[in-house]
């Protein structure tokens, strides 16, 4: 129990340590090292055991301190922190001003996602899903490029608008639950088995599902990622692309579906076209970018499109696919921003136009950046090609017509994918660049290294997330019409 609470806290308290340490002594390293050490440890706490940990907070509501860790919530935080120590070290030469407070506002957002992935009350979800916003708005509007506290308060606005709705929902279900056992409860179990009428759990979804779609994007609630991800430092773009996006499909997957069974499936057809559509908008506007960054972020919608088409198809096997896509884009696109990040610090620019040929003096780099590339296209052996098969085989079988427009954007991500790697390091050389360090080929080759692997071995993923996704499907069988 300890160490499940220790899981939560511990990064907030390392950010503390680390701005502190900067604040002692300006100027040296301490606080990156106890950042790194600090999630070294995190993460060996999150290798514990399923647990559960329940304490009494605010008795008259019964609001309860409520942490789980299952396979899914490990999965995640896995993800989460192995893309925590990436942003640690993409940030070692980029981040030159107040580096203690950057890390302090990283470890803190961290704190928030870790409590979102783990928290088994409503209440604490969103106090974890609000503790996000802060840092990662402070992170963008600080540390950020040229446009960007513009970008952070669209950002900031955005998530907080929608936050409102799902508070409003939340409420919504701790008076339903009020009304039928005569007592609030915020416990997710406990909200689980509510039978509400349809019209209530049409309106309490719709609040969540607005929340969790604005942070996953999908069009329309999308215009906020591509500022938000052009103007963020390196790291928040890591932090955002990874995890931040994922926080919105795990809403999904651990909320809005089982509170709301009846209410998610007849609302399928509009959130798998809201899905279809994400995909080929995203790829269609990726393609027109000459900005780096806003090409990766374009793409991410696109991605994320085929998590929302897995999710509403309500199938084991889009089920799965959702899983294995949330973990694969993660790593892929985090890959690609790092690409970018030191693109940018090399060039000062993100502008395609002013790249081309940098394979001839940075070859390390430009064959690392086509294996990412191909890894977003879908390339068999790879991470994100099991996840994404799985998303539209199990969806033709629902939503045929669906899986087979959403097929069309493997098309689109070769033709933008190939188009960013053949404008940045083919043709004439416009400039010429420094090639990868001893540190930036390190952590690239690592994340190579894990998209090979769970390419090849995608059931060590399934297998951690296999109990929650069983539940998942019991549900499913219930609720989805033959």
């Amino acid at each position: 129990m300890v160490a499940l609470s220790l899981l939560l806290f511990l990064p907030l308290i390392l950010g503390i340590l680390a701005w502190g340490a900067e604040r002692v002594r300006a100027g040296s390293a301490n606080y990156m090292s106890l950042a790194g050490l600090g999630l070294l440890l995190v993460f060996f706490l999150s290798l514990q055991a399923e647990s559960h940990l329940k304490l009494v907070w605010f008795a008259r509501f019964n609001v309860y301190f409520s942490l789980y860790l299952d396979g899914l919530a490990q999965l995640m935080i896995l993800l989460t922190l192995l893309l925590a120590v990436l942003a640690v070290l993409v940030s070692w030469r980029e981040i030159r001003s107040n580096r203690g407070f950057f890390h302090f506002n990283l470890m803190f957002s961290l704190s928030g996602i870790i409590g979102v992935f783990l928290a088994r009350d409503l209440f604490l979800f969103f106090l974890c899903w609000e503790v996000m916003l802060l840092p990662m708005t402070a992170l963008i509007l600080i540390w950020g490029h040229e446009g960007r506290r513009y970008a952070a308060f669209k950002f900031f606005i955005f998530t907080q608008a929608s936050s409102l709705l799902m508070l409003i929902a939340i409420i919504g279900l701790a008076l339903a639950q009020l009304s039928a056992s005569g007592q609030y409860s915020f416990d997710m179990q406990a909200l689980a088995k509510l039978d509400l009428p349809m019209a209530s759990q049409w309106w309490l979804m719709l609040g969540f599902f607005i929340a969790f779609a604005v942070k996953l994007p999908c069009v329309p609630l999308h215009t906020w990622l591509p500022d938000a991800h052009t103007q963020a430092p390196t790291a928040g773009s890591v932090l955002l692309a990874g995890i931040l996006l994922k926080t919105g499909a795990y809403g999904f997957i651990r909320i809005l579906m089982p509170l709301f069974p009846e209410a998610a499936q007849a609302f399928s057809p509009l959130a798998v076209s809201l899905g279809v559509f994400s995909i080929l908008y995203g790829a269609l506007m990726a393609f027109s970018q000459n900005d780096f960054k806003r090409l990766v972020a374009y793409s991410s919608i696109s991605h994320m499109g085929f998590i929302l088409l897995a999710l509403f198809s309500w199938h084991p096997l889009a089920l799965q696919g959702a899983v294995l896509t949330m973990v694969a884009h993660g790593i892929s696109s985090a890959a690609l921003f790092c690409i970018a990040g030191m693109l940018q610090q090399r060039l000062h620019s993100r502008e395609l136009s002013k790249m081309g040929g940098l394979w001839s003096s940075a070859p390390k780099m430009a064959a690392l950046t086509l294996v990412f590339v191909m890894a977003g296209i879908g390339m068999p052996g790879l991470a994100n090609f099991n996840g994404e098969l799985l998303s539209l085989l199990g969806s033709y079988k629902i939503f045929p017509i669906h899986a087979m427009l959403a097929a069309l954007a493997i098309i689109g991500s070769a033709l933008y994918g190939l188009h960013l790697f053949q404008r940045a390091f083919q043709g004439p050389a416009n400039q010429q660049v420094v090639d990868l360090d001893k540190r930036e080929l390190t952590f690239c080759l690592l994340l190579l290294l894990a998209l090979v692997y769970f390419g090849l071995q995608p059931q060590s993923l399934l297998q951690i997330s296999e109990p929650w996704l069983q539940q998942l499907g019991q549900i499913a069988t219930q609720v989805v019409r033959p």
